[in-house]
């Protein structure tokens, strides 16, 4: 039986889709390391497997690889506190397993939350990167809101801030954490291990 032309197009396409994944993962090694405005296409090149034709086969320009490039990794992220959610059968469990989590994922990837505390600032002065930063930046905020939702539920309590100033604060949390971490100044991860299990009961009533 002969692929349709459909068949034939989707194929394509999520061939095309794989290969900016494969890039996508490996600009994003450059980028945690040098940062967004050190970075360019020829140097991602450089760093990677690929060379800088094949970059600008799949991408016009720097700005469409970053932002494909912190969409592919954030949608992985986004997901990362929803197991603990899920499972977590206490409120004390859900507290420390996601104080936990926190401190893991800054210890395992530094450079690539400093990467998206680079972009989310270079989009106060780079338009094409606005929408895209919005929209991951929402997401995150959801992600930390199912979290707060749940804890409140099993302290049989309610939350006592809305979904984007509880984001705020434990976003404001986490990046001084990395900071620190990365400036090698202060005890940043069982500092952020203490306050982030400190401040989740500030967030909900009982």
């Amino acid at each position: 039986m002969n692929p349709t032309a459909g068949t034939v197009t989707r194929t394509r396409e999520t061939k095309a889709d794989a290969r900016r994944d494969q890039l996508a993962e490996s600009a994003l090694m450059t980028l945690g390391e040098r940062g967004y405005a050190k970075t360019s296409l020829r140097e991602i090149a450089q760093n990677s497997l690929f060379s800088h034709g094949v970059l600008h086969y799949y991408f016009d320009n720097k700005i469409e690889l970053i932002t494909y490039c912190v969409r592919y990794y954030k949608a992985q992220c986004v997901t990362r506190y929803d197991e603990i959610v899920a499972t977590s059968t206490t409120a004390d469990e859900l507290r420390i397993r996601f104080a936990d989590k926190l401190v893991e994922t800054l210890t395992d990837e530094p450079q690539m939350h400093r990467l998206w505390y680079d972009l989310r600032t270079q989009a106060m002065f780079e338009v094409e990167l606005r929408q895209a930063v919005l929209e991951i930046d929402k997401s995150l905020e959801m992600m930390i809101w199912r979290v707060i939702t749940r804890f409140a539920e099993l302290s049989g309590a309610e939350p006592t801030l809305d979904a984007a100033t509880t984001y705020a604060l434990l976003d404001g949390v986490f990046e001084k954490a990395l900071l620190e971490h990365l400036t090698d100044t202060g005890t940043a991860l069982p500092t952020l291990h203490t306050r982030a299990w400190s401040l989740l009961p500030s967030l909900i009533s009982t």
